[in-house]
């Protein structure tokens, strides 16, 4: 009996206007994804508790919670993808949104394959839509993949038997995805830093950010190389979105970590 497939993401969708609700629930069912929804922020609280969805989908402008005010509660607990919705592109919301924890935006209105495209590309970062269950018919960019960095995690001794049941092996269970920068170690699987003995969790997009910068210590990387490392975009995009995550990985792994180089982009240097 063959196993079944695994299941497409589950997208929480909140927004409070119901046209644009329903039309997006129903653009992203026929894609394949299971939808939940919420008509403003305090609901979209509880339907996230109630749900634990992959994805949220999130108005900035909502009645009783705002958007910002949402994304932020929800980070206190949790690093699944965000991605913002928005009206405006007024750089204050823009800001406002990627700032509270939020990995990417989008504004409305918005075509149904753009948006789609936008959410592979951010669950791609955590790696839950498996590429032979992607939802068709959106074409994704390729990904750029970045030089591998090493993988310096503890691991037992070969040689040394490992009890299963009642049974020893010499064969020791797999190490965790650890690695080690300068005094950093970056848990790959569990999405954690630790820096001067301090565990930060991080999203997926502040991960993907950091294993850019550990891999070219030293190099400058414009920001337009980022975008399309980090974020899969193969055309112009908004560069605010690097900035804003720059500054919240600063925030978490210390300043002098990340140097700006104006004009240009960001250099990751190694500690004094």
């Amino acid at each position: 009996m063959s196993p079944a497939a695994p299941a497409h993401p589950h997208i929480l969708i909140v927004e409070d206007d119901e046209v644009i609700r329903e039309a997006t629930r129903m653009a992203l069912e026929r894609y394949g994804f299971p939808v939940s929804t919420a008509a403003d922020g305090l609901e979209g609280l509880e339907a996230f508790h109630a749900v634990r969805p992959d994805l949220l989908l999130l108005d900035v402008m909502l009645p009783l919670l705002d958007g910002v005010g949402l994304c932020r509660r929800i980070r206190e607990e949790s690093q699944l993808p965000i991605l913002m919705m928005s009206a405006r592109t007024d750089p204050v919301d823009v800001v406002s949104g990627l700032e509270a924890g939020a990995d990417d935006y989008v504004v409305k209105p918005f075509e149904s394959a753009v948006l789609v495209a936008r959410i592979r590309t951010v669950l791609r970062r955590v790696r839950i839509v498996p590429a032979a269950e992607a939802p068709a018919p959106v074409p994704a960019p390729v990904p750029t993949t970045g030089p591998a960095t090493a993988v310096t995690a503890d691991t037992p001794d070969a040689g040394a038997p490992v009890a299963v049941g009642s049974t020893a092996t010499n064969t020791p269970p797999a190490p965790r995805p650890v690695r080690s920068f300068d005094g950093m170690e970056v848990d790959t699987e569990s999405m954690e830093v630790r820096v001067h003995g301090r565990l930060v969790p991080l999203t997926p997009t502040e991960l993907r950010l950091l294993l850019e910068f550990t891999a070219a210590p030293g190099i400058v990387l414009e920001r337009s190389a980022l975008l399309e490392r980090v974020w899969d975009y193969e055309w112009g995009a908004d560069t605010r979105v690097v900035d804003v995550h720059v500054q919240r990985l600063r925030a978490k792994i210390g300043s002098d970590r990340i140097e700006t180089v104006r004009g240009f982009g960001y250099k990751f240097r190694r500690p004094a």
